[in-house]
Parts: structure tokens; sequence; C-alpha cells
């Protein structure tokens, strides 16, 4: 149903790749995405479709994340890129036009922004509602409650107290008879909001989710399609997941988050990653993940990249981009290796020998820093090189600056005098700067 109802949306966004890449045309006329008059008739010509098709399946690719617009060019987005290979970018791109659909069909002229705004932040109850009841739901049932939610919504943004505010010096009012009751006052919603009419915006609202393919509309009734349902059950299963954060680090930022997974198993690491992830918007939340790698702390570097494996397919372009970094390199190599279909014990195969040992010489700080010494020593047999003066050679040059801590750490920690002699000798060669 996703690869469906976007494939018009993809065949365009496909044109666009081929036609409006970097030097080759003009995507918009005013840089904020709208196609040029001129683009959209050339689109027309070469697609057999007529200019205002060609505008709205626009529309729905930049949505859906198919093609990016920067300036006057456009790209593929990366879910366009794995179109073919990967279901769950055809997924993530419908969800995406689904969060977007008071985008993908405007609201009527004329209604109240702020009324607007209220069903809007009201709908996902509304859906909730619909896919809990599997089947047709009367639009007037749909009616009340939204009626219920936007006015709740109301009272919550009230933050005046109810009932009437004395001035210093008022006399009070008699009390009243103990049979009387006062009633405080409704809180107030914005101007001209209150009188607001919302069966014309619960309509506006139902007809923009059938456009998108959420729901059905027909004889007073609306029903979510089977995507529909299971795109709610997907955010109502997200909320569960970060209600139920194991560690409680849901509401850290990322590098305290992963400092709070440091001592966990892989299993309830990986479970506090998702219920982390279930509560932040994809985007910001492998930018924050790769910031916290960026960081001096070794172990929180690898487990970054452990929480981006949980991130899976949206996080490949970021993670694409810091293959330039040396600190990320290695990791980002590794993940992209398995994140292409490579068996994780032969993805290491993807490293240089000098990649691999800078590689070894971070993990090893990690574990100088946060392991036991057993662990360090036998981090040796990890090394890529056949024995240890090879290792002691290559470490040397690679270059990473813990290299000398790395070094003292392991020599102090090696029962063999004689290899611990030597690990000193290079820690010490390194230091001053000696080959």
């Amino acid at each position: 149903m996703a690869r469906s109802g976007l494939a018009d949306a993809a065949r365009v966004a496909r044109w666009a790749d081929a036609a409006l890449g970097p030097g080759r045309g003009s995507a918009t006329a005013d840089g904020k995405a709208t196609l040029s008059d001129a683009t959209a008739e050339q689109a027309a010509r070469e697609l057999g479709l007529t200019a205002a098709k060609v505008r709205a399946d626009w529309d729905t690719a930049r949505l859906a994340g198919l093609v990016e617009v920067h300036g006057d060019t456009a790209r593929p987005g990366w879910r366009l890129r794995a179109w073919n290979r990967d279901d769950s970018a055809v997924l993530r791109g419908w969800v995406a036009l689904f969060d977007a659909w008071s985008l993908a069909h405007p609201e009527p002229a004329g209604q109240e922004p702020a009324a607007v705004a209220e069903v809007i932040s009201a709908m996902p109850q509304v859906l909730s509602f619909l896919q809990l009841s599997a089947g047709p739901v009367p639009v007037a049932q749909l009616l009340d409650l939204l009626e219920q939610r936007v006015t709740e919504l109301r009272t919550e943004r009230c933050e005046v107290p109810y009932g009437p505010r004395l001035e210093p010096g008022t006399p009070q009012t008699p009390h009243k008879p103990r049979n009387q009751t006062h009633t405080p006052p409704l809180p107030q919603a914005p101007d001209g909001t209150a009188d607001t009419p919302l069966a014309p915006l619960l309509d506006w609202a139902l007809h923009a989710l059938a456009s998108v393919g959420a729901l059905t509309c027909g004889d007073g009734h609306a029903t979510l399609t089977p995507l529909g349902s299971w795109a709610v059950w997907v955010k109502l299963e997200q909320i569960c997941v970060a209600a139920q954060s194991p560690a409680g680090n849901i509401e850290q930022s990322a590098e305290d988050m992963l400092r709070g997974c440091a001592q966990l198993r892989p299993n309830a690491a990986r479970a506090e990653y998702r219920a982390w992830l279930a509560a932040r918007p994809v985007g910001s939340a492998v930018a924050e993940l790769l910031d916290g790698a960026r960081g001096e702390d070794a172990l929180l570097r690898g487990l970054a990249f452990e929480a981006l494996r949980v991130v899976g397919a949206p996080a490949e372009p970021d993670v694409r981009a810091v293959l330039d970094e040396p600190t990320l390199r290695p990791y980002a190599l590794l993940w992209l290796a398995e994140h292409d279909g490579a068996d994780a014990e032969d993805a290491h195969e993807v490293l240089t020998r000098q990649e691999a040992t800078w590689l070894w010489v971070d993990t090893a700080a990690a574990v100088a820093d946060h392991g036991e010494a057993p662990l360090l020593v036998r981090h040796l047999e990890s090394a890529v090189q056949p024995t240890v003066p090879a290792l002691l050679d290559e470490v040397r040059a690679v270059g990473h600056p813990r290299t000398v801590q790395v070094l003292v750490a392991l020599a102090a920690a090696h029962p063999d005098p004689a290899l611990a002699k030597a690990v000193r000798r290079a820690a010490f060669q390194v230091h001053t700067g000696g080959s």
C-alpha cells in the first residue's frame, strides 16, 4: 500500500534526480522548494502528466523525504536511494507523509489559525480511538471526541487561577450559604476560537488523512486503512516503549544516556536505546548521538554506534557524512558494512590496516578507562597484527591521541615482565617522539 500510494511521487523524484541535479537545471523559482513554471512544464511533457499533477506529486515527494531541495537544486533523499531494496525506507517515507497530513492537504481558507492548531493537536487521540475501534466509527462520535480533546487542551493551556481576582484592599463579598456552590468560569480560548465550529475542521482533517491513504470516509463513517492502522499502532507502541525506559535515562542527553547504559548488558542497553530514540525525532537523535561519539570518551563512541545500529537505515546519510572524520571513520565503516549486509564478524575486513590499528587503540582506551586489567590484557588478542612487536610498531605510527596512556596501562596490567618492559619502552618512545 505504501509503495502504491507513493509511486507517483517516486516517479517525479526520480525524474528530478535525473533532470535537476547540480549543473543540469533549476528546480525551484524561489528557493523555497516550489517548482518553477518552466520545470513543471518540462516534467509534464517528459512524464506525460499535467503541470498540476507534477506539482502535487513533487510536494508529496518532498513531504515523504524522497527528494531534498537545496537552494535551486534538488537531490534524492536516502529513502529514494533505498526504495527498491529496503521496504522500511518506503514505510518510513509514508509515515513522514502521514505525519505531514495537514501540509499535504491545507485547511480551507478563512479558518481561525488557533482553532486549526488545536484540531491538529487533538487528532492523534482521534486516530488512536479509530485504531482501537478496529472498524467504522460514526463521524458524529469522532466530533464529540474532538470537542472533548480541544476543551482539554484549552484547560491545560489556561494558567490563570479560576474565579475572580481581588485587588489589594478590595472588600470581600460575604460567604454564600452552604447550599449554594460557586462554579468557576471555563478557561478562555484564544480570541475567536471559542465560537469556532469544529465540524468543518474535523471534515477537513478526515479528508486530509484520506488523501494520504490513512483512512477512508463515507456514509457518515470513518475507517482507518490497514496502512493507517499500522502507523497509529506503531506510534502507540513507541509511546509505550518510551514510557518503559528500563534505566530511566529517557530524559537525558545522548551522552548521559550512553553513560547510563555503560554498565548494562547488551539486551538491556538496546532496550534503553529504543526507549530514548522513541521519544525523539530521528534526525535530531542521530545528530546528538554522533556529537556524543565525537567526545574524548572512547567507550561512549562505541556505545553511540551501537545505538545507531538500533536506528538503522535512517541514520545512513549522517553516518556516511562522518567518514571524513578520523575519530569516527572506523566506526562508521563498520556500521555501513553491517548495514549493507555484511556479517558482524566479517565487517572488520572493510578497514585498512591503519584504521583497524586506530580502532584497536581507541577500544583499548575505553577498556583502560572503564574496564579491568585482565580485559585490557585479553584485548591484545583482538589486534590484527600477528606479534606484539608488530602491533607496537604500528600503534606508534598510527597517531592516536591516547596511545601513551593505553600502552602505560597495558604495561602495568600484563603479567609477562619482558612484554611489559617492551610496552613501557614503546610508550616512552611515543611520549618523547622517538622511533
